[in-house]
């Protein structure tokens, strides 16, 4: 059966999209089949969406799955809870599970897409596998199951393991492929939680004959490379030897922009979690004067590093870093306001950046983000014009996620969140 949503505004996710008001678009099974004003039979299924506005799905380049972003008053004891949710097959049937719910958040929320750069063991890969089968619900998922670190690296003991050193990084790559995942995740600058003075954040911790090894295999396995980045430093090491994209990043000179054309990498911007931690106070988080300042500095340094990217005709990709505190499944909308707001892009610009922008990161491009006849129906429908104000896509009036619909969907969120973030919001 056929179903047509008449009488919409269009935003149609390209980058010189305008809105094109009462258009209706029909999809059939999982594809969009026609656009523009549409004859109706007795056997359509007709939504009509008078006054509301309908865009490409949201793609979500960054999020961890296992963590879903509940606001915390002090550093969670992640090594601790990731050594017990991979204890037993029990304990990963359960993390499983409640993975897929907070992937269903970000479906629900609009975000019909996801890249997990980082979680634990193949729990990722194992709940792709499911919702493509039909088995559960959820979004599209390219998964890259653990990242690859170094001994006390970041995030290490809990989404990422350490390799000892360059033989064992590329076994682990090895590993990864062998198990289908969608790319490879490199840990190769610390954070901010990992420095431990002021000035600091971002040090080179994965050396350059290290990240070349594991780069070439999985190259070689036809799979592109993302890492943890928070330096120039750690930024130029990262594209000199074969990083596909950088997720943070950093101020940006003309070494690094050289680098990145000559190695066609891309930045991936990710200010939602940097955000409480820069502008929060500190008692609401639980972090040190030391850890605030460095969030400040990576914060400042993402803004910087995003807008000369884009000057100087880098691709630059938009995700949200979910499963840090107060960074959510389903406050995708936000990362849009931040990108807009502080890198200083339209609206339309950071909308598109975040559909059909995301999708050719993704090399999905022919498939996904854009509202167009043969394109899969991943789709985001709002009340009012989120041009204007990209808090109406907060509570979506429908999503429709390779062909299902989700009419007014009911999101769980975290009040607290909400209350703390709305009041940056402006």
């Amino acid at each position: 059966m056929r179903t047509v949503f008449k009488n919409c505004t269009l935003l149609d996710g390209t980058k010189d999209m305008i809105a094109q008001p009462n258009t209706d678009v029909a999809i059939e099974d999982d594809k969009i089949v026609e656009i523009g004003k549409i004859a109706t039979t007795k056997t359509d299924k007709v939504i009509d969406l008078t006054g509301k506005y309908l865009m490409p799905g949201l793609i979500n380049l960054h999020v961890h799955l296992p963590a879903g972003g509940k606001p915390q008053n002090k550093p969670m004891k992640s090594n601790q809870l990731a050594k017990i949710a991979l204890s037993s097959a029990l304990s990963q049937a359960l993390v499983l599970k409640m993975c897929q719910g907070y992937a269903m958040q970000d479906l629900l929320s609009g975000v019909t897409t996801i890249r997990a750069v980082g979680g634990l063991g193949h729990l990722d890969t194992r709940l792709r596998d499911k919702i493509n089968s039909g088995k559960w619900e959820g979004p599209r998922i390219l998964a890259a199951d653990y990242a690859i670190g170094v001994p006390h690296g970041h995030m290490v003991g809990s989404v990422a393991k350490a390799a000892e050193s360059g033989e064992q990084a590329v076994e682990m790559v090895e590993e990864l492929a062998a198990h289908k995942v969608d790319l490879i995740k490199l840990m190769i600058t610390g954070g901010v939680m990992d420095a431990k003075e002021k000035g600091e954040p971002g040090r080179l911790m994965m050396q350059a004959d290290m990240i070349k090894a594991c780069c070439d295999k999985a190259h070689s396995h036809g799979l592109k490379v993302a890492a943890h980045v928070q330096s120039p430093d750690g930024v130029r090491t990262a594209v000199n030897n074969g990083v596909d994209s950088i997720e943070h990043g950093s101020t940006l000179s003309s070494a690094e922009i050289d680098a990145f054309h000559k190695n066609n990498a891309v930045l991936v911007c990710t200010l939602s979690p940097a955000l409480p931690m820069a502008k929060f106070p500190r008692e609401t988080l639980g972090i040190s004067e030391a850890v605030q300042y460095n969030s400040n500095l990576v914060f400042n340094n993402m803004i910087l590093g995003s807008k000369t990217a884009l000057a100087n005709n880098i691709p630059v990709g938009l995700g949200t870093d979910t499963g840090c505190p107060y960074t959510t499944h389903y406050n995708m909308w936000r990362e849009l306001h931040y990108f807009e707001k502080y890198v200083e892009v339209t609206p339309s610009f950071a909308l598109h950046t975040a559909t059909l922008g995301n999708a050719k990161i993704l090399g999905l491009d022919k498939i996904i983000g854009s509202i167009e006849v043969g394109k899969c129906a991943d789709i985001l429908i709002s009340d009012e014009n989120p041009l204007k104000d990209f808090r109406t896509l907060s509570q979506p009036y429908a999503v429709v996620g390779r062909g299902k619909i989700y009419l007014q969907p009911k999101i769980k969120k975290y009040e607290q969140c909400d209350l703390e973030l709305d009041k940056y919001y402006d």
